[in-house]
């Protein structure tokens, strides 16, 4: 059993202290940190609802994490509640943007259990007991000022900050907006194919060849209609054609033949 190379402060006041005697000490309650250096110093436990003191464990103390419990060795140091309000922390302290304005609230932080660094904060935009709310992950490079309860930093907007957790509604817009943009750029190749195919149409390169094809096709077919006309007409309409002109009386098809007979003999 080891302790992870990061974990959230949340995730470790889930879990029941229990020491290397084998006693409950109860769950965690709050952080003990120095916040200058941003450093998490140690954690707090309550161990009976009944009693007003609290026990105090330091981070090298921790040697071990189940999945509810984590393992301590060494006495703790007891303290009242009056001496743990005057420790000074981060936690639930307001996040203000460069004019002043707040932009949300602290609700927990990631910690290196081996040296105690903070690397990252994780702010909130409302309020940070509400279940799956959204989280903002706040580097402590960006704190230009800190003093108790509040932090300043240069931000114009939450959303500057790279997004740790996305609530339902948060996800549902972030999707919503990558859909619009991709609508919106489907339009825009669209428009400026269309505007392509009226500018420039297909047929224009080649026109004169598919017109010189249609010419020659139309001709040739024409010819064929022409001889097949001219050969109908010879066969078919000659003969009839000869017999329907009418016959002039000086003409040699008007002479009596030598092979018929006289009608007056």
């Amino acid at each position: 059993m080891s302790r992870p190379d990061q974990i959230l402060l949340s995730d470790l006041l889930r879990h029941r202290v229990r020491c290397d005697q084998g006693l409950d000490h109860g769950p965690g309650v709050m952080a003990w940190m120095h916040p200058p250096v941003h450093r998490l110093l140690g954690w707090v436990s309550r161990p009976s609802a009944l009693r007003t003191t609290r026990e105090v464990w330091r981070l090298d103390q921790w040697r071990g994490l189940s999945e509810q419990e984590a393992f301590v060795k060494g006495p703790p140091a007891e303290a009242d509640l009056a001496t743990l309000e005057r420790l000074p922390t981060l936690m639930e302290a307001d996040l203000l943007d460069r004019h002043g304005e707040r932009l949300g609230s602290i609700a927990d932080l990631a910690v290196v259990p081996a040296t105690g660094q903070i690397l990252h904060y994780l702010v909130c935009r409302s309020d940070p007991r509400l279940p799956g709310s959204s989280r903002w992950r706040l580097s402590p490079d960006r704190i230009v000022d800190q003093q108790p309860g509040q932090v300043t930093t240069a931000l114009r907007e939450l959303d500057e900050l790279p997004l740790a957790r996305a609530s339902v509604r948060q996800d549902f817009l972030r999707r919503s907006r990558h859909w619009r943009e991709q609508l919106q750029q489907m339009g825009d190749r669209a428009g400026e194919r269309l505007e392509g195919w009226l500018e420039e149409p297909p047929w224009e390169g080649s026109g004169g060849d598919f017109d010189a094809e249609l010419d020659d096709h139309d001709q040739e077919r024409s010819q064929a209609r022409w001889s097949e006309a001219s050969s109908w007409e010879e066969e078919d309409w000659g003969d009839t054609w000869a017999d329907e002109q009418p016959v002039r009386p000086d003409s040699p098809s008007s002479r009596r033949r030598d092979d018929d007979p006289d009608p007056w003999i």
